[in-house]
């Protein structure tokens, strides 16, 4: 079940601040509080969806293209040319995904942190 009060959840609603990047009325991204590189970026759909299963079995398709178009978009305003996009978002108790709302990472330049710290 969809925690409300998460932290992303917090961010949509503007209840935390965020230093945002890009947003539509599907998505938003903004820099990561806590980042693994010299650019570190988080998409995450406005929706309420736990991972990628719940995203891409329930969203729409406005949603989805919304969701892609923002994370386009953040990298062409972030500048990265090569980057890394992954999503940590698996399911279960020990899957490491630390807030329950799907989101993917743009990270990019140096000073890349082991996978294991960013992976969580």
């Amino acid at each position: 079940m969809y925690d409300k009060n998460n932290v992303f959840a917090k961010i949509i609603r503007g209840e935390i601040p965020s230093t945002k990047v890009y947003e539509n009325a599907y998505a938003l991204s903004f820099m990561d509080v806590n980042p693994a590189a010299t650019v570190h970026a988080l998409v995450i759909p406005r929706g309420e969806y736990e991972n990628i299963l719940d995203f891409a079995a329930n969203a729409s398709d406005d949603e989805k293209l919304g969701f892609f178009d923002c994370l386009n978009k953040t990298a062409d305003k972030l500048g990265v040319d090569s980057c890394n996009m992954f999503a940590n978002t698996g399911t279960g108790p020990f899957m490491y995904q630390t807030v329950p709302h799907f989101h993917l990472h743009i990270i990019a330049g140096d000073k890349i942190k082991e996978f294991a710290d960013f992976a969580k």
